[in-house]
C-alpha cells in the first residue's frame, strides 16, 4: 500500500520530487547555506572514539544532511551547493550531496510532524554519553523481535550493541571500516552477505550517502525481515519509504544529539503511526 507521500524505492522518490509530485518544483527551490559539521568523540569510560563528517544543506527553514566517511568530501562541494536549486543538486556527481539535497527539500515540505506520521520523543539534556544512550534505547525500541535472535548492525554505534544486549539481542556489527567494536568483536565489512544469516535489520541513514540502502531495503522486503533505520542523514527521505523495505525510522535532524548537551528530540515513525504505511 502506497499513500500519496510515499514511494516504492528511492529511485522512484527521487523521481517524484523532481516531477513536484510532493512539492514545488525543486527547480525553484535554492540552497541558502551550506557546511560541513566535523566531530571526533571519546565518551568517558569508553576505550575507543570515532569520527563524524556531515554535509548539511539549509533550505528555508529546513536542514537536510547527508553523513561522509571524514576526509573524503572535497571542500568544492559546499561552494557547488550555496544558491544552486534543489534540481540541479539532484544530478550532482557526488552522491551525498543529491542525499543531503533531497533530505533538504523532504525536510521542507513533508516536515516532522504527526501528520506525516512523526511521533515525536523529546531527548533529555545530559552528557554525550548519556545522550547516547537515550537515543540508542530510542532507536532499538522500534525493533519488535523476540530475546535470542540475530540482528545485522550496519554502522557500528556501540551505546546501540548495548541496547540491542540489554534487549537480549545477538548481533552482527558491519560497517565498511570493518575493525572491532569496544568489546573486541569483529566487524564485517559486507553488509548484504551478513544478511542473509540475521533475522532483522538496524542500519544508519549513512547507506543512502554509500549506496548499500537499496541492497539493504530489497533483501529486507523480499525476505520479509524488519529493517530499522536510525537516520541522521536523510532523516526526511527515509520515512518516505516506510511500507516498501523500511519498517520503522527514528529520525534526528540537524543539530544531532552529539553537538549539543541540552535537550533534543526525535522523531519516531513506523506503521502504525497516522500517516504511515503498512
Amino acid at each position: 500500500m502506497t499513500t500519496a507521500t510515499h514511494a516504492v524505492s528511492y529511485d522512484d522518490l527521487v523521481d517524484r520530487v523532481r516531477a513536484g509530485a510532493l512539492g514545488p518544483d525543486p527547480a525553484t527551490q535554492r540552497i541558502a547555506v551550506a557546511f560541513t559539521t566535523r566531530q571526533a568523540v571519546r565518551h568517558d569510560g569508553r576505550g575507543t572514539g570515532y569520527r563524524n563528517e556531515v554535509l548539511s544543506l539549509r533550505l528555508a527553514e529546513a536542514v537536510g544532511s547527508c553523513a561522509v566517511e571524514p576526509g573524503t568530501l572535497p571542500d568544492s562541494a559546499v561552494e557547488d551547493c550555496v544558491g544552486a536549486d534543489v534540481a540541479r543538486l539532484l544530478e550532482h556527481p557526488l552522491p551525498p550531496v543529491r542525499v543531503a539535497a533531497l533530505d533538504a527539500y523532504l525536510m521542507h515540505v513533508l516536515p516532522h510532524t504527526p501528520a506525516q506520521g512523526a511521533r515525536t520523543l523529546p531527548l533529555a539534556a545530559g552528557s554525550s554519553l548519556e545522550k547516547s544512550r537515550a537515543r540508542a534505547k530510542a532507536v532499538v525500541d522500534l525493533l519488535d523481535l523476540p530475546p535470542g535472535v540475530t540482528v545485522l548492525v550496519v554502522g557500528v554505534v556501540n551505546s546501540l550493541l548495548e541496547a540491542l544486549r540489554s534487549r537480549g539481542l545477538r548481533y552482527v556489527p558491519c560497517d565498511l571500516k570493518g575493525g572491532e567494536t569496544e568489546w573486541g568483536e569483529p566487524v564485517v565489512g559486507d553488509a548484504l552477505a551478513a544478511a542473509g544469516r540475521c533475522d532483522a535489520l538496524l542500519a544508519s541513514g549513512m547507506t543512502l550517502g554509500n549506496g548499500t540502502f537499496e541492497p539493504l531495503r530489497r533483501h529486507a522486503l523480499a525476505h520479509g525481515k524488519q529493517l530499522v533505520m536510525f537516520a541522521q542523514t536523510g532523516s526526511a527521505v527515509l520515512p518516505r519509504l516506510l511500507g516498501h523495505g523500511v519498517s520503522a525510522v527514528c529520525a534526528e535532524p540537524y543539530p544531532f544529539f552529539w553537538l549539543d548537551g541540552g535537550p533534543g528530540v526525535l522523531h519516531r515513525y513506523d506503521g502504525s503511526c497516522p500517516g504511515g504505511v503498512r
